[in-house]
């Protein structure tokens, strides 16, 4: 592949025109998804909805000369090239498309690579959130930004207990000290719990991983990186979701680290709270101010409309 831009242009072009209305999600097994693999680079397929594919926004061939000459040092002294795998989602007729790792892939094309490592995860589908609406159980909802939120690092001062042996080897990420409970929390006052990330997780592993800490989550959304461009046919399709996702609910509640929005869909007023507390307390000054401010709201609002019970 090396040669001028005008060939990676071309062949982005190609290939991205072979693929369209052809190349559909498969979902991967529970190993396929576990273990990382080496796979033949011409049988992954670039991402027409990320940034690298779209004219006049990438790519970028600083960067894949930066890569390439990081591959071609590596080979010269027989060391491994990739110190992370390429994020690829397993695809029908035949291969993977790249969902992340666009320009070390054409760097390793340049480089004369016959095989790259991917690792393969089953991302949320337009028909899976479909299928979280139609089982949502409540009108009401909290939503969670999952990577800046909710996950923690393990060395973090205020982070839950790891998992004992052996899901501790399999599901490796820490959730912030007290989120089962605040979970469990919305769960029992009548909300439905929404993970949001710009990160490609598996959404079968990340259900897995909430039902070991015994929570139940009822939306998660995944690689929301995707919906940024909504000039393409994917992203005008994943607005049209969002926007039934949000029109599903009467209520939404947006919580950060350090912040609380609570927005009405219906009057479209929201009010705004701020949550002091370091990581320990975060969980509990969130449920503080939902029985202090919002809960009493909730109730008054459906006593006007004439929700039994609310």
């Amino acid at each position: 592949m090396a040669g001028s831009v005008t060939q990676l242009e071309q062949f982005l072009a190609e290939r991205i025109k072979q693929n369209k209305g052809v190349m559909i999600p498969v979902k991967a097994g529970v190993l396929e998804q576990i273990l990382v693999r080496k796979v033949p680079i011409d049988r992954i397929h670039p991402n027409p909805d990320d940034e690298f594919c779209i004219k006049g926004v990438g790519p970028s061939y600083r960067i894949i000369g930066e890569y390439e000459e990081q591959i071609r040092r590596a080979q010269q002294y027989d060391e491994e090239p990739f110190k992370e795998p390429l994020i690829v989602e397993k695809v029908h007729p035949e291969g993977f498309m790249l969902l992340n790792g666009h320009h070390r892939w054409a760097a390793a094309m340049r480089a004369g690579l016959k095989k790259v490592p991917v690792k393969i995860v089953n991302l949320t589908q337009e028909t899976n959130i479909e299928k979280m609406l139609q089982d949502s159980r409540h009108d009401r909802r909290v939503v969670f930004d999952l990577d800046e939120v909710i996950f923690r690092d393990e060395n973090a001062p205020a982070v839950e207990r790891k998992l004992l042996f052996p899901y501790d080897r399999i599901f490796k990420e820490r959730l912030k000290l007290g989120v089962p409970g605040l979970f469990h929390f919305f769960t029992k006052n009548g909300y439905d719990i929404w993970l949001y990330s710009k990160n490609y997780y598996s959404l079968d592993y990340l259900q897995q991983f909430f039902r070991k800490h015994h929570v139940k989550v009822d939306g998660i959304v995944t690689g929301t990186v995707r919906n940024k461009n909504r000039d393409t046919e994917t992203g005008r399709r994943m607005a049209d979701i969002e926007k039934k996702v949000s029109d599903r609910y009467c209520v939404t509640i947006h919580i950060d680290n350090e912040y609380f929005m609570r927005i009405d869909s219906r009057t479209k007023a929201y009010e705004q709270y701020e949550v002091r507390g370091t990581d320990g307390d975060w969980s509990r000054e969130v449920m503080e101010i939902m029985e202090r401010s919002i809960l009493p709201l909730e109730q008054e609002n459906g006593k006007k409309d004439g929700v039994p019970g609310a």
